[in-house]
């Protein structure tokens, strides 16, 4: 069954925070990590054991990083999408604003991320548990013994939101990254108000994150889920069936490579 959070529920587990010296708010969406537990460890997904590293866990998180701060180049051991949602900034040389997609295989160097001066708002998204950043050049030698495979996709940043863009009559899809033969891809859709489509098939991948960049996403067995809710689909389920609410949906999915490193 597909993991969903909506916007509004994950807002309660906002909280302060910082990594290196650079503060940011925190917001969890799914799955526990390791600022949750710290800041929040009342909350029931801060209880229990952590997660197996390199197995099937969704973690995804939203984080709202200060203006004109620096978070350090740094590796993660988990394959990361990233989506900046809000603000403006640079991915390394790459500029992001409006909607930016960036992935990486786990233990693949990136950053550093720079927030402008309204700050930078991006989802961070695994498939896997991560213990925390990886921060360069002190963490070089950690990736001597780690199980490599570079890998950094950075997709020109695409138009933010805009609600007149659904009233169109029929569904429209993108692509922002092209489907590639391990299953890595990204797609945008517009879905006018209670139009139906199908998303990729989830077991081609190593799972996928729906995350509604507007309008709101029916589910027929939960509430309707507006901007910037979430929804994990593992890789054994069904094509996942979006739903568009009155107002329409413009939704985004983001596929994960399977790459053989976690088990699913």
């Amino acid at each position: 069954m597909a993991v969903a959070t909506s916007s509004t529920e994950a807002a309660g587990t906002r909280r302060r925070s910082s990594s290196d010296g650079t503060g940011f708010w925190h917001t969890t969406f799914i799955g526990t990590n390791r600022i949750l537990r710290r800041e929040y460890p009342e909350h029931p997904l801060s209880q229990g054991d952590l997660p197996a590293l390199a197995t099937l866990y969704p973690v995804g998180f939203l984080v709202e990083q200060d203006p004109n701060t620096t978070v350090r180049a740094h590796f993660h051991e988990a394959d990361q999408f990233q989506v900046v949602v809000g603000g403006a900034g640079h991915m390394a040389s790459h500029a992001v604003e409006g909607i930016a997609i960036h992935y990486t295989n786990a233990h693949s160097p990136y950053g550093p991320i720079v927030a402008g001066a309204r700050g930078v708002q991006y989802f961070t998204l695994r498939n896997s548990y991560d213990r925390g950043a990886r921060y360069m050049p002190e963490a070089r030698l950690d990736l001597r013994e780690a199980p490599r495979s570079f890998r950094e996709a950075t997709v020109a940043p695409q138009p933010a939101f805009d609600p007149t863009a659904l009233a169109s009559t029929s569904p429209v899809r993108t692509k922002a990254i092209a489907p590639q033969a391990d299953g890595l891809g990204a797609w945008r859709y517009r879905v006018p108000a209670g139009g139906r489509v199908c998303g990729p098939d989830p077991q081609t991948g190593a799972g996928q994150y729906w995350l509604v960049l507007g309008g709101e996403l029916v589910t027929e067995t939960g509430p309707v889920l507006p901007r910037f809710s979430l929804v994990f689909v593992s890789p054994v389920e069904d094509p996942f069936e979006v739903i568009a609410g009155g107002a329409g949906l413009e939704i985004l999915c983001m596929q994960y490579p399977d790459r053989g490193t976690v088990k699913l």
